[in-house]
């Protein structure tokens, strides 16, 4: 095998699908210290919304973190509509993130992937 898997086991549902991993407690610890390094992070259910219902990244934080595009905006002290166009941007210019992700309370790098 290739060494992290080794002593991995996976426990299945009724169904027989994977429900859980079990593994050694060092390969646990290590696991978090190595995602404590990593810095930010970003939930699966972010990663969901931008890739099941094609949210971009910013709507998709903005939803998990349960505001309306109004309370951002307010935040941002700029308006709804900007705010809208903001978040729907291909590409939003990094000085934009900066202030969407102050606004929001994030890391830049949460919303630059």
């Amino acid at each position: 095998m290739n060494g992290l898997t080794d002593n991995v086991q996976i426990l299945r549902d009724a169904s027989g699908h994977p429900a859980f991993a079990v593994l050694p407690f060092d390969q646990y610890r290590a696991l978090l210290a190595s995602a404590n390094s990593m810095g930010a992070t970003v939930p699966n259910a972010v990663v969901n919304a931008v890739f099941d219902r094609g949210l971009s990244v910013v709507a998709a934080w903005r939803e998990h973190l349960h505001l309306t595009q109004a309370e951002v905006a307010a935040r941002m002290g700029i308006t709804q509509a900007a705010f809208a166009q903001m978040e729907s941007a291909k590409r939003p210019r990094k000085a934009t993130l900066q202030k969407i992700a102050a606004a929001m309370d994030l890391e830049v790098e949460q919303l630059a992937w």
